[in-house]
């Protein structure tokens, strides 16, 4: 084995790597591969600012979000310089008959105000967020632009000025809550190897050195600036606009394979009309997820809602025993609002995600099926994913009941066909899900606390 390699190392996918070579005399000669100088800064730089073993411990989107992420730090920043300018004018930096301590009473209130703001965003949307992550991310950094905007444009309001100040710390305070939570559950979605602290650690890092360069760019900027209000606009409305571009970029690159209702809407509609057996891509499916408007549905679904709310005048008290019986071998009822517009998902207290899945699939079918009824399209429904699930005739048969019982508001009629549907076709959608590699433990659908008991873990002789 005279010179022979016995072991090799090598650092994750990078070039360091070292050889121990036998010396014929039971000794280990080392070989390492010298690295040339540019070679060693792109190590350190990876080891400083990238997470330990990139590529293999990040998600595939990674590099393309945090380019995008970093163009957008900077051209935050870049704008936040010129607010700050503002707002030091406003509260009567440079002016001598301006006190400090009526300075301090706006802060006070700007940051009280902010406070207030942020508690009641994060009551009202806190469960939302990790369920919308990309749409909410996006709608955080416009609010931004817009908090930006106030509060440049506060000096020129003297009256006004602790209002708009005070609207823009509200502003900012949701931003923090929506971007923050936003950024955790991207975080969540990069970390692949349990590494979400080390992900969310070296994100920080480059994220301060965006802002380092960006201090340095402002420093010049604002004695230029000064008392340029024309040129002022001018850079924010370019800033903002570079902004804008990098921040849609950024989310609509990232490619998450949990499910949220979104996601499932542009999925269960392509299987209901596409002539393909295979399930749409991830990637796709992400890239056609919207992230600035919501998804609009003909009826709202409320996953983990209360049985009560079901009821309305098409569907009386009397027929939830009905609805009950009906549900009897499921782990969740669906009931079906319609003066409201509202499909409301009750979710028995065993149910677990496959269940959950199944009822939001059940919910998807009213609401494509009513949007096709509504656009005039009732009659051209397709052979559910091109008729490769059996029975497909006894299928579509269902399908034209459904839109027979969506034209008459016959709230438990639909109910009932539709439940008939799912129980054909959503063991094949199933089982797309996972083969296409889509995550089915856990789901981002929403859902709400209640849970309920029925059929075998409960006699109910009726609903009071």
């Amino acid at each position: 084995m005279n010179g022979a390699v016995v072991i090799t190392e090598r650092y994750g996918s990078s070039n360091r790597k070292r050889d121990y070579v036998s010396t014929g005399s039971d000794t280990l000669r080392v070989l390492e591969q010298e690295n040339e100088r540019f070679q060693s800064i792109g190590q350190m730089f990876e080891t400083v600012f990238l997470p330990q073993g990139y590529p293999e411990s990040v998600s595939s989107d990674y590099l393309r979000y945090q380019i995008y992420d970093t163009i957008q730090a900077f051209a935050s920043s870049i704008t936040g310089t010129l607010a700050t300018q503002a707002l030091l004018k406003g509260v009567g930096v440079g002016d001598d008959s301006a006190t400090a301590l009526a300075a301090t009473i706006t802060w006070i209130m700007k940051d009280g105000t902010g406070m207030i703001g942020r508690i009641l965003f994060a009551w009202l949307q806190g469960s939302s967020l990790d369920c919308d992550a990309k749409r909410w991310r996006l709608f955080a950094d416009m609010l931004n632009d817009f908090a930006i905007c106030l509060e440049i444009s506060a000096p020129f309001f003297p009256l006004w000025f602790t209002l708009i100040v005070c609207v823009s710390g509200v502003c900012k305070s949701i931003v923090g809550v929506a971007g923050g939570s936003t950024r955790a559950a991207l975080t969540l979605h990069q970390a692949r190897r349990n590494n979400m602290a080390d992900v969310s650690a070296k994100d920080g890092s480059q994220e301060t050195l965006v802002n380092l360069a960006a201090l340095i760019c402002s420093l010049m900027l604002v004695p230029i600036v000064a008392e340029q209000h024309g040129l002022v606009w001018t850079l924010f409305a370019i800033f903002t606009c570079i902004h804008l571009w990098a921040n849609y970029s950024a989310v609509t690159s990232v490619v998450m394979e949990t499910i949220n209702q979104a996601r499932l809407h542009i999925l269960v509609k392509d299987f209901f009309v596409t002539n393909s057996p295979e399930m749409m891509s991830i990637a796709e499916a992400n890239y056609r997820e919207p992230v600035i408007l919501k998804t609009k549905w003909v009826y709202d679904i409320c996953m983990g809602s209360q049985l009560h709310l079901i009821s309305n005048s098409s569907f009386s008290l009397g027929s939830l025993a009905s609805l009950k019986d009906l549900y009897d071998d499921e782990k969740y009822i669906l009931g079906v609002n319609n003066e409201t517009k509202k499909i409301h998902i009750i979710l028995r207290h065993d149910s677990n995600v496959a269940d959950q899945l199944k009822a939001a699939f059940q919910a998807e079918i009213i609401n494509i099926l009513s949007d096709l009824r509504n656009s005039g399209q009732a009659g051209q429904q397709t052979r559910i994913s091109g008729n490769v699930i059996a029975d497909n005739a006894i299928n579509e048969v269902l399908c034209t009941s459904i839109y027979a019982a969506l034209g008459h508001n016959d709230a438990f009629d639909v109910s009932q066909l539709t439940l008939q549907l799912t129980r054909n076709i959503f063991p094949y959608f199933y089982s797309q899900l996972s083969s296409t590699g889509w995550t089915t433990s856990h789901v981002l659908l929403g859902a709400d606390e209640w849970r309920s008991a029925w059929g075998k873990d409960l006699n109910l002789n009726g609903v009071n």
